[in-house]
């Protein structure tokens, strides 16, 4: 291997071990408490090391978003490719189990991405695309079913679409018409099943449901139904 490839090799490694080690100060201190220091110290580095790969707390916090944001796509995005296309309902169970799976193991990668805003941080444009993919996988699934006539995309005259921001349902891949509520369904759908996730995994149902698994199985059916998959 070349100085070259090895450098690259060790900067990658390095990379590697300062996000696994603020991830667990994700765990222990929030998102809001991430130290460069803190990690640089806990690594046995100066901290003037640990800024030449990431020059500021910010940019730690996007390459932990995009992580996060990747990972969980990639979980669904493998979880909808192992069934065949036309099973609609069966890649849309597949799909939302496997998100609820990623978040309960990963609660503090979800706290990043879904939680309350890190105050002080604005994430940049970097991350609109690692966001959007478990988001046009759920989506997907629904504009399959239209292009193949099993989801009825017929306007129900409700005009829900027209409160969406302009051209989201072509982004989506689903009929772009302000009458109907394709578009708007997929919506409904990404936020009840976020919603769901949010509440269980902030505590804000506790005392209220006693059996998580079950009931977001429950919904992931229901839920599928309005927006309007085949059972």
């Amino acid at each position: 291997m070349s100085a070259a490839g090895t450098r690259a090799r060790v900067r990658a490694e390095l990379t590697r071990e300062i996000a696994e080690v603020a991830r667990t100060h994700l765990a222990s201190d929030g998102a809001a408490a991430l130290s460069l220091r803190a990690v640089a110290r806990e690594l046995g580095m100066a901290s003037s090391a640990v800024y030449r790969y990431f020059p500021s707390r910010d940019e730690l916090l996007t390459a932990l978003i995009i992580d996060a944001y990747n990972a969980l796509g990639e979980a669904a995005e493998q979880a909808d490719a192992a069934l065949a296309r036309d099973d609609l309902r069966g890649r849309w169970r597949a799909v939302c189990t496997t998100i609820r799976t990623w978040a309960v193991t990963r609660p503090h990668e979800y706290a990043l991405v879904y939680g309350s805003p890190v105050p002080g941080y604005a994430a940049p444009e970097a991350t609109i695309e690692p966001a959007s993919r478990v988001d046009l996988v759920l989506a997907g699934i629904l504009a399959d079913g239209v292009r193949t006539g099993a989801v009825d995309a017929t306007s129900d005259g409700s005009g829900a679409d027209a409160a969406l921001s302009p051209g989201l349902a072509a982004m989506i891949d689903l009929p772009d018409d302000p009458t109907g509520s394709v578009a708007a369904r997929a919506v409904y759908a990404w936020s009840s099943l976020f919603g769901l996730l949010t509440f269980e995994l902030f505590g804000h149902a506790h005392n209220v449901v006693a059996d998580h698994e079950a009931l977001f199985a429950d919904a992931v059916e229901r839920i599928g139904t309005q927006a309007g998959l085949p059972t």
